[in-house]
């Protein structure tokens, strides 16, 4: 197979004339994302939040406590879930793409006493990086509860020079439902009115002075990140029912998170089973969902 410029057992770069990333085994995080002149896109893991595109499985958010309740018994599994910490193998690679996979081992069955197979796909074509993800039960017997987000955290401003409150998201439809926050950590009970105006959200700092704003309702299957007259990104997902936007204010990044899963809801004390946001698979079964983004007119 073809290998990609810089290609070894713990990174994969690859890419086409518009863009280049960079993937490290080490949770299957995508490292770097650049344009054709080397103007990164992606945040480089700085102070702020030392990390850029983790792979959040098998939740999202936190659980009361760091514990999950599974048959009776509680594990430990902190917030996000363990695969963003994990070494997962190259499977493929190819001077456009590749593909990584993780399996339970002895550290996640500590952590989440279920089998599975989470494989994540990652391709550059037409100047778009792709991301593909597929969970899959290959226990015979027992069903695999799980919730998986994606994580990037794009320079917030694109731009040198941009001042940040010029930038915005344009999402593809009117997003009148109400968000949700997190307060400890875990889902509030209540519901806020939407920041979105029409299509479009306004980016201030002090819209995450309480965190993500959580979209559990979120009409859109894409949106642009930008400003008026420049360059930007468009982000597109399938198969996410929920989005998160967050940054720390102050820090010169912005995350866009397609989710299958949410924090815990305050109050919820039962089986992990029976926690809202979990895809459930029988054996045998699969879940798949992507994203993708590309440079655009804003």
């Amino acid at each position: 197979m073809l290998r990609g410029t810089a290609m070894n057992n713990e990174i994969h770069t690859f890419g086409d004339a518009l863009l280049k990333a960079t993937v490290s085994a080490r949770g299957a995080e995508l490292t770097s994302l650049t344009q054709a002149d080397g103007a990164p896109l992606l945040w480089n893991a700085g102070p702020e939040w030392r990390r850029h595109s983790p792979v959040l499985f098998p939740i999202v958010g936190r659980l009361p406590g760091d514990t999950a309740t599974i048959d009776g018994k509680a594990y430990h599994l902190t917030q996000h879930g363990f695969a963003r910490d994990q070494a997962f193998q190259f499977v493929e690679t190819t001077s456009d793409g590749c593909v990584l996979e993780l399996h339970e081992n002895e550290r996640s069955l500590a952590a989440f006493p279920f089998r599975f197979r989470l494989r994540i796909a990652y391709a550059i074509a037409g100047g778009k990086l792709a991301v593909h993800y597929t969970v899959v039960n290959p226990d015979d017997r027992k069903v695999l509860h799980a919730s998986l987000g994606a994580h990037p955290a794009f320079l917030w401003p694109l731009h040198k020079g941009d001042p940040g409150t010029a930038y915005r998201l344009v999402f593809e439809e009117p997003e009148p439902e109400p968000i949700r926050r997190v307060s400890g950590g875990l889902l509030s009970a209540a519901a806020y009115p939407t920041p979105v105006n029409g299509r479009e959200l306004a980016l201030d700092d002090s819209l995450f002075a309480d965190d993500a704003v959580i979209f559990d309702q979120i009409r859109s299957r894409s949106l642009v990140f930008g400003r008026p007259g420049a360059a930007g990104l468009k982000v597109s997902w399938e198969g996410f029912p929920e989005l998160g936007v967050w940054t720390k204010p102050g820090a010169p990044f912005l995350c866009i998170e397609p989710w299958h899963g949410l924090a815990t809801p305050q109050g919820f004390s039962g089986e992990f089973r029976d926690k809202p946001g979990l895809f459930h698979l029988q054996p045998g079964e699969a879940w798949e969902a992507g994203w993708a983004v590309e440079v655009v007119n804003a």
